[in-house]
């Protein structure tokens, strides 16, 4: 069968998802249901795999998906616990102390504390921590989905104490003789950090303008006057904290390597941001908020609703450390059992790793490590939050209920979703390439010699269909390797293609759609993953089409700087120049 028919049919399943939930708005449940029906149809009798590789590729999302099922289930249990306990009403005015500009918080929350949390877990851990934070301030259950996924971009490639580079990209590249002769003299070991020094580089390029449009983004679709513009009055802000994040992000990612470049960054940043906002540096001369809440549309709140009552004259007092503390547990757990090698090697060994081997006989294996997942992490530390609190057992018993029925809300769609990806990856059969290479192929066969604008959009594909930016680098590592080679480019040109791969991975993590129904089910928001992957594509876009303008930059210099410059000075302008495009009406 011709290359164009498979490359038309390989992109179906993607076609599916985004028509029924990006353009027509079904539901998550809905869209991955039928994606992966054609998937599946597709796999067996298009690309001939067989009946029990599909079987053993549906099994390892399941299990996947109950995974990520436990994360949610934690990270709402925290929320509930913080909120039952009166610590949240506590958290709420400190931040009001800080500021009360809702554009500041964000930054603070979503992009600081975000990407610290990142660095030190990865996998969405971030909008399962964060997410929720900022839904118990008082931001939309939908702002709150929003601005945390449009986060995990820039520290997604070190996220995980480094995992999409130490784990994605070297065994992307591992067992290839035509890569060790490339990097000769160099190993794959002593590569890869060269790599990752090149990936925080374009990644603090492209991202420091990341708070600035996260902010435009808030006050555009959140805001009463409907206005990017609103959101840029704190630009001042939003890009001294893009460079306290990112300058520190590089600065580590060149002298330690990859592990700590996020984690190092977000905590840096913070001690950084968080003063100078007490300060009064930067800040804007107006002050935004969100309409009163009556106006707000019913398409912006789950069935989550966190207690808004202010602390009154009789209400016990918890302190402003005390009441942190539960987020400070988390993020010092999954420091030290990310971080502490025989900690971590008992916490993945085979002794704490659920592990189905050869299912079906198809060589695929599905493996669930519930002591080392963040959803652990949580648990714990709402347990301990019991004890810290002197919390009554039946409000405790109250967080449990909830947290249940909500995660039990967002199986249906994970269930299907993650199948449907697995399905995908493991589609291939002898003498046939899987769907997402069939799909990088054609793409590459394509666009020639401008290869390099293209790779990052390759390298999101991967993380759209696979929800993680280290597996995008494992299925597509390799690959992009082969199309810079085949494109003429030497050893530096070829290793900036990698680089773009990587960057194009985090910057997809925006728009995954387990990412999107994950993150939207720990503030109770179901049936609104469109509507979020609508206005995230946005941000994602600006990133994939930045990376590949600096990317060939670095390759061929001259003017393609410059037109990176436009690039961002088109976003920018396009942003503050569409005031009423796509607006999200607030009832009156």
């Amino acid at each position: 069968m011709s290359q164009g028919i498979m490359f038309i049919a390989a992109a179906m399943p993607i076609a599916v998802v985004f028509v029924l939930l990006v353009v027509m708005r079904r539901s998550a449940k809905l869209s991955m249901m039928t994606a992966y029906a054609v998937t599946v149809l597709l796999a067996l009798f298009l690309w001939g795999a067989p009946l029990a590789r599909v079987a053993g590729a549906t099994v390892n999302g399941l299990v996947t998906a109950v995974t990520l099922l436990y994360i949610v289930f934690g990270a709402i249990l925290l929320l509930y616990t913080v909120q039952e306990s009166g610590a949240i009403r506590t958290i709420r005015r400190g931040f009001m102390d800080i500021s009360p500009d809702r554009r500041i918080q964000a930054i603070i929350i979503a992009w600081m504390f975000g990407s610290m949390i990142e660095g030190a877990s990865g996998f969405g851990t971030p909008a399962a921590v964060a997410a929720p934070l900022l839904l118990a301030i008082g931001f939309p259950a939908m702002a709150a989905v929003m601005v945390t996924l449009i986060i995990q971009s820039t520290p997604v490639s070190f996220g995980a104490v480094g995992t999409p580079m130490l784990v994605g990209v070297n065994t992307g590249l591992s067992n290839s003789p035509e890569v060790a002769a490339a990097i000769a003299p160099l190993t794959l070991a002593e590569y890869v950090p060269v790599v990752a020094a090149q990936v925080a580089l374009v990644h603090a390029l492209v991202g420091v303008l990341i708070p600035l449009l996260m902010v435009g983004m808030l006050t555009r679709f959140f805001g009463t006057d409907r206005s990017f513009a609103k959101g840029f009055r704190a630009w001042k802000f939003a890009i001294f904290a893009g460079l306290a994040f990112t300058m520190p992000y590089l600065l580590v990612a060149r002298v330690l390597g990859p592990e700590f470049p996020s984690l190092l960054g977000g905590l840096i940043g913070l001690m950084i941001v968080v003063p100078a906002a007490r300060a009064g540096w930067f800040m804007p001369s107006d002050t935004f908020d969100f309409p009163a809440r009556a106006q707000w549309d019913e398409g912006w709140q789950g069935n989550i609703e966190p207690d808004q009552a202010e602390l009154g004259p009789d209400d016990r007092r918890i302190g402003l450390l005390t009441a942190w503390m539960p987020y400070v547990i988390v993020a010092a757990l999954l420091v030290l059992t990310r971080t502490i090698a025989p900690l971590k090697a008992w916490l993945t060994g085979p002794d704490t790793t659920l592990a189905l081997r050869d299912l079906f006989g198809s060589g695929i294996n599905a493996t669930a490590q519930f002591a080392y997942s963040p959803g652990t992490v949580m648990i714990i530390a709402s347990l301990i939050s019991v004890a810290l609190f002197r919390m009554r057992g039946s409000d405790y018993g109250r967080a449990w209920k909830i947290s249940g029925r909500t995660m039990l809300a967002a199986a249906p769609a994970l269930l299907l979703a993650v199948p449907m990806v697995q399905v995908f990856i493991n589609s291939g059969s002898d003498g046939v390439a899987s769907m997402p290479i069939t799909l990088a192929e054609g793409m590459a066969a394509a666009t020639g010699a401008s290869w390099p604008l293209f790779a990052p959009i390759v390298g999101a594909l991967g993380a759209f269909i696979a929800g993680s930016n280290t597996v995008s680098n494992m299925m597509f590592a390799l690959f992009q390797f082969s199309a810079a080679q085949g494109i003429g480019l030497d050893l530096a040109g070829i290793t900036v293609v990698v680089v773009l791969q990587a960057v194009g991975g985090a910057a997809g993590n925006m728009v995954c759609v387990h990412n999107v129904v994950a993150a939207s089910a720990v503030v109770g928001l179901t049936d609104r993953e469109g509507d979020i992957i609508r206005k995230t594509l946005i941000t994602m876009a600006y990133y994939v089409v930045q990376a590949g303008l600096i990317g060939m930059a670095l390759i061929g210099g001259g003017l393609w700087w410059l037109a990176a410059l436009i690039w961002a000075a088109v976003v920018v302008g396009a942003m503050r120049a569409n005031r009423d495009r796509d607006a999200v009406p607030v009832r009156t």
